[in-house]
């Protein structure tokens, strides 16, 4: 098995990347930051996005495992103090993993020109400098005529990021749905939207057209860019997975319950 250790740039998580690196080496693992079987991060839930992203080509045959040097996240399951567990796990390893969705972004930009993109959270479309104006297709068809900040489109997992801190809903990991929540919509007399979270199926796909001539921040998980003037942005589920080496399991309820509730009985 070759396996990479992927950690963020603080102290304790330098110190403890390095200390599991000595103890895969002396376990027998054969260290490859190219073309790992497994990615260790070391960090938090950020640098679990960051090493997604780093990795996406590889997603077909890369398993991803989380140590946090903070608080238990969404993504990571091991702690900085478990190392010698998680060396044991692996050493046991019997290829078991659990996938989840991820958000398939396309663009088109007025010169004909394409992008395309993979998030594990979320994808947003903002204007920074005034009111943002989008026309939003399910499927084929009109939805509405978007007036606001912006458009946050998440993944299940990324339900609990962005998305929830704007008011959308917590859905469960093992759902491949998309969800479309709304970033302080304009509604009056004359603009109307629907206001509320929208849940979309498997086998449909959300296009935004907006207004020429805007300027656009978009992000992809943490990364932000401007963009050239977009004509259209396209999101459905990909069609690759993200896959976790998953030793041991923390229900979904019980992680949402402890990272945003807290309060035992």
């Amino acid at each position: 098995m070759r396996i990479t250790v992927f950690n963020n740039s603080g102290e304790k998580s330098i110190t403890t990347a390095g200390v599991l690196t000595k103890k895969l080496e002396q376990a027998g693992f054969v260290l490859d930051d190219k073309h790992p079987d497994v990615v260790v991060t070391v960090g938090g839930d950020g640098t679990l996005l960051s090493a997604f992203h780093r990795y996406a080509d590889s997603l077909s045959h890369v398993r991803f495992i989380g140590v946090h040097t903070g608080h238990l996240g969404f993504y990571t399951d091991w702690r900085d103090f478990e190392l010698d567990d998680l060396v044991d796990a692996l050493k046991q390893d019997s290829g078991q993993s659990v996938s989840y969705p991820l958000l398939d972004v396309s663009l088109t930009y007025d010169d004909s020109t394409t992008a395309h993109f993979l998030a594990l959270n979320e994808a947003t479309l903002k204007r920074m400098n005034g009111t943002m104006r989008t026309d939003v297709y399910i499927k084929q068809n009109f939805f509405e005529s978007f007036r606001g900040d912006g458009l946050c489109v998440s993944t299940p997992t990324g339900s609990t990021a962005y998305s929830k801190s704007i008011g959308g809903a917590v859905m469960h990991p093992r759902l491949d749905a998309l969800q479309v929540t709304e970033i302080a919509s304009i509604n009056n007399r004359v603009f109307r939207t629907l206001s509320a979270p929208v849940i979309i199926a498997p086998d449909e796909w959300v296009t935004f057209r907006p207004a020429s001539g805007q300027d656009f921040v978009m992000t992809v998980d943490q990364f932000s860019t401007t963009t050239p003037p977009i004509v259209e942005m396209k999101f459905r589920i990909a069609s690759e997975r993200i896959h976790f080496a998953r030793y041991r399991h923390m229900h979904f309820w019980d992680r949402v319950e402890d990272a945003f509730i807290g309060v035992k009985k």
